[in-house]
């Protein structure tokens, strides 16, 4: 994300997204270590919003600071169609998916680069396996008392904006009946997943000096929890989705998570401290249903359709969305989601219908390149 003016109209956050994606070789559909070329190529348009990632068949996008839903469209629209055209220049294409969908072991072949390096010496088998692209939602935010409220807001929404963008069904040539297996993966390394409720600034603090003490994590840029202050830019940074299918999941997701911590700052309720253990559970049912199925309710642990779970978020939100002139739009892109389905849902659609990978790996790449946006 760039060092830019996170400065909104009065009233409203900025917003940015930062995007991974796959790499696939374009004949042959296997991934394609081409990370540096497809970067150095876009970046032409982009600059330095155009960056690799751990991987070599990775590379990842960032939008512009963004103040209105229009223009986190159009930004994330570019990006797209910047890293998609560099790809296919490279012999590559972009795919907006979390996980590998075919390779049976992808080579390891990590970007150099010494934090990489140290990721590497530090996390050995865990980072050997490391392959999974998610999105990062920034909120301009740079108050750390109202980050702390922001945050312990946020941590109970999580699993829904989970099950919302899950978008990895499909990993290594077969269904691992999860919605986000990304999820599931990235669940095994120390410091990852819910943020814990804070107390204060102050008990944030503690909490990063003990797991960087304690050697869980080398540096503060590799705490990822998935709710965190950026180490570079003066945002809150939310870290729990898949990477989207689509330009409109991403846009709806950002949206979301503004309407959150606009709410959050303007509402008078205090954050429930939901348990760290039921919030985790949550996550795992999120993980494994996606919207289709059933969600925990992370402050009862009862169960109840995932979609029910997202229409109580709307309903929380509602005033912040009303507040930000998206009420309408919002709630236009989550009825779509609900009746075309997210990610999750689609690729295992293309895949039912002939039982060839190559159809899901068409769908991706076409909503990846941004070939077919809606703009509700």
């Amino acid at each position: 994300m760039q060092l830019e003016s996170w400065s909104a109209a009065p009233g409203a956050l900025t917003m940015g997204v930062e995007e991974e994606y796959l790499l696939l070789e374009a004949d042959s559909g296997r991934i394609a270590p081409f990370g540096h070329e497809v970067a150095d190529d876009a970046a032409a348009l982009l600059g330095p919003r155009a960056q690799t990632e751990y991987q070599s068949y990775q590379v990842e996008g960032a939008t512009e600071v963004c103040g209105s839903s229009a223009e986190l469209r159009a930004s994330i629209t570019a990006m797209r169609r910047a890293l998609a055209a560099a790809a296919e220049r490279a012999g590559a294409r972009l795919m907006a998916v979390a996980v590998p969908l075919a390779d049976p072991a992808p080579p390891h072949r990590p970007t150099p680069n010494p934090r990489y390096r140290l990721l590497h010496d530090t996390y050995r088998e865990l980072l050997e396996e490391q392959t999974q692209c998610g999105c990062h939602v920034h909120i301009g935010l740079d108050d750390p008392a109202a980050a702390v409220r922001v945050s312990n807001h946020l941590r109970l929404w999580l699993p829904s904006l989970l099950a919302l963008t899950a978008n990895s069904p499909i990993y290594r040539g077969r269904d691992t009946g999860y919605a986000s297996w990304r999820a599931i993966l990235w669940s095994r390394w120390p410091v990852v997943g819910p943020t814990p409720y804070l107390e204060s600034p102050e008990h944030w603090t503690a909490l990063r000096d003990a797991v960087i003490e304690g050697g869980a994590v080398p540096e503060e840029r590799m705490l990822y929890w998935d709710i965190r202050p950026s180490t570079h830019v003066p945002t809150l940074e939310i870290r729990t989705c898949d990477v989207p299918l689509t330009v409109d999941e991403s846009v709806l997701t950002a949206l979301l998570v503004r309407a959150i911590a606009t709410q959050a700052l303007n509402g008078h309720d205090e954050a429930v401290a939901v348990p760290q253990e039921l919030l985790r559970a949550a996550y795992w049912r999120a993980a494994r249903d996606g919207l289709e199925g059933y969600g925990m309710d992370p402050a009862t642990g009862r169960l109840m359709p995932a979609t029910d779970l997202l229409a109580r978020l709307l309903a929380w939100v509602t005033p912040a969305l009303v507040r930000d002139g998206v009420a309408d739009q919002v709630e236009a892109m989550v009825k779509a989601v609900r009746v075309e389905g997210n990610g999750a849902v689609r690729q295992r659609a293309a895949l039912a219908r002939r039982g060839r990978l190559e159809d899901v790996i068409d769908l991706i790449e076409r909503h990846s390149a941004a070939r077919e946006t809606p703009g509700i």
